[in-house]
C-alpha cells in the first residue's frame, strides 16, 4: 500500500483524529485525489493508432508524494545554476525538544525566528576578521521531522566556503575551517531564546494551553543552561551534494513509500534509521517502527508547511537581491555570470531518470497528440476515439 492509500484512508476517518489545522486536512485531501479521474485528465494517442494512453492531473501540493518530483528537478536546476564553483559547509541548527509545545501553537512565528537566529548567528561571525570577515552565500531549509515522524524541528544550512570582502575581493575559509561549534552553539542559543523571551513578553508569540508566560519563561531560562545541538559537518568540495540533500526534502513530505514496509486496515509499519546505534556494517541502525493508522497519518500531516509559508530561504550572495555581488564572486572564481535555466518539462525530468520518454510512442517514436479531455469528478469509462476519425 502506497503512503497515498494511506492518507486517504486517514483523510476519511478523520473524525477519529486528534484536531489538526483545516490546511493540514486540506492538503490530505488533495493529496488522496491526486492522479485519479476526480481531478479530470486527458487522452493521449499515438497519430499511427499504436497505444493510448490515459493521463490523470495531478494535486500539485507541495507536500505531495506522487507529484513532487519535476518542481523538485526545477528548482535543483536553478540553484545549481547559481552555486559558486568553491568549497561548501552543511550546517544543522536543532531546537531543543522541550519548545516542541510552544512550536506547535506557533509554527509560522517559531519558523522565523529560526532563520532569523542562524542567518543572524552565521553572518555576524563569518563577517567578523577574527574567522572570514567576508559575506557568504547561505542556503536554508527548515525540515520539522526526524526518521520516527515525531516533531523535530531543524534547520538545515548551505554556507559557501569564502565569501565577497567590503573591497570586493573573494575571500576562502582557511584551512577548510568555518566556525567553532562552541561559539556558533552559544551564540544561535543566545539569539534564539531572546527572540523567543520578547516575544512571550509581548504576547506576541502564543503561550501553550495551560502554561503561564512566567513558565515558559523559566523553561528558556533552564534552556540557557543546556547544551544546544548544533553541528557543523564536513566540508565539501562543492554544493551539490548538500544541495541535493536539501532537494529531496524541499516537497513530497516526510516520508516515501520506500519506507513503508506494509499497512492494513488498522497499523501502519515502516522503518526507519536509529542514529543512537550502528549497524554491524558500520552505518545507522535500520528499525521498524509500527503505527495505527490515524497516528500515522496525524505525524505525516504535522509537518506539512501553513499555505504560502516558505520552508527554503537564501540570504547573503545567494539572496535573490544580490545577484551582482553573486556575478562579482563567480567572475573572480573562473565562473559566467548566472544564466537562468529553462524550466525542463515533465517528460525530460523523467527521461532524466534513463527512462522512456512518456509522451512518446513506444513503438514508432512519434510524439503522442491530445486525443480527448475530461472534466474533474468524472465518474464513468472514457470515450475512446478511433484513431483514423480523431486524426
Amino acid at each position: 500500500m502506497t503512503l497515498q492509500q494511506i492518507i486517504a484512508r486517514g483523510y476519511e476517518q478523520r473524525t477519529a483524529n486528534k484536531p489538526l489545522p483545516p490546511y493540514m486536512w486540506k492538503a490530505a485531501g488533495r493529496i488522496s485525489v491526486c492522479r485519479t479521474s476526480t481531478l479530470g485528465g486527458h487522452v493521449q494517442a499515438c497519430p499511427e493508432g499504436h497505444v493510448e494512453r490515459h493521463w490523470y492531473n495531478s494535486c500539485r501540493h507541495r507536500a505531495c508524494p506522487v507529484c513532487n518530483y519535476t518542481a523538485t528537478e526545477r528548482w535543483l536546476d536553478s540553484q545549481k545554476e547559481r552555486i559558486l564553483n568553491c568549497e561548501h559547509f552543511h550546517v544543522v541548527f536543532t531546537l531543543d525538544s522541550a519548545l516542541d509545545r510552544l512550536w506547535l501553537v506557533n509554527v509560522r512565528a517559531m519558523t522565523n525566528i529560526l532563520f532569523q537566529s542562524a542567518r543572524d548567528t552565521l553572518f555576524e561571525l563569518l563577517g567578523d576578521d577574527k574567522y572570514l570577515g567576508a559575506e557568504p552565500g547561505v542556503i536554508m531549509a527548515r525540515h520539522t521531522w526526524g526518521q520516527m515522524l515525531g516533531l523535530h524541528p531543524h534547520v538545515h544550512c548551505l554556507v559557501s566556503g569564502g565569501g565577497l570582502t567590503q573591497s570586493g575581493e573573494w575571500r576562502s575559509v582557511a584551512n577548510g575551517y568555518l566556525l567553532p561549534v562552541r561559539v556558533v552553539r552559544s551564540l544561535f542559543c543566545g539569539k534564539f531564546l531572546d527572540a523567543i523571551r520578547r516575544g512571550v513578553e509581548r504576547a506576541e508569540l502564543t503561550v501553550p494551553d495551560g502554561e503561564r508566560p512566567q513558565q515558559v519563561l523559566n523553561l528558556l531560562n533552564k534552556l540557557g543552561r543546556k547544551k544546544w545541538n548544533v553541528c557543523i559537518r564536513e566540508r565539501y568540495a562543492h554544493g551539490n551534494g548538500v544541495l541535493t540533500y536539501l532537494g529531496r526534502y524541499l516537497r513530497g513530505g516526510a516520508i516515501s513509500n520506500r519506507r513503508i514496509i506494509s499497512s492494513d486496515e488498522e497499523q501502519v509499519r515502516f522503518r526507519y534509521k536509529d542514529y543512537r546505534e550502528e549497524s554491524e556494517s558500520g552505518g545507522k541502525k535500520c528499525k521498524t517502527m509500527e503505527l495505527s493508522v490515524n497516528d500515522f497519518v496525524r505525524r505525516v500531516l504535522l509537518h506539512v508547511p501553513e499555505p504560502g509559508h516558505k520552508v527554503v530561504r537564501s540570504y547573503g550572495l545567494y539572496a535573490g537581491s544580490r545577484r551582482q555581488a553573486l556575478d562579482r564572486c563567480r567572475e573572480l572564481l573562473g565562473q559566467e555570470p548566472v544564466q537562468e535555466p529553462k524550466a525542463r518539462t515533465w517528460q525530460e525530468c523523467v527521461a532524466g531518470l534513463g527512462e522512456t520518454n512518456p509522451g512518446q510512442c513506444p513503438v514508432c517514436g512519434s510524439r503522442l497528440v491530445q486525443r480527448e479531455v475530461f472534466r474533474p469528478e468524472f465518474r464513468g469509462e472514457t470515450r475512446k476515439f478511433p484513431m483514423k476519425e480523431a486524426a
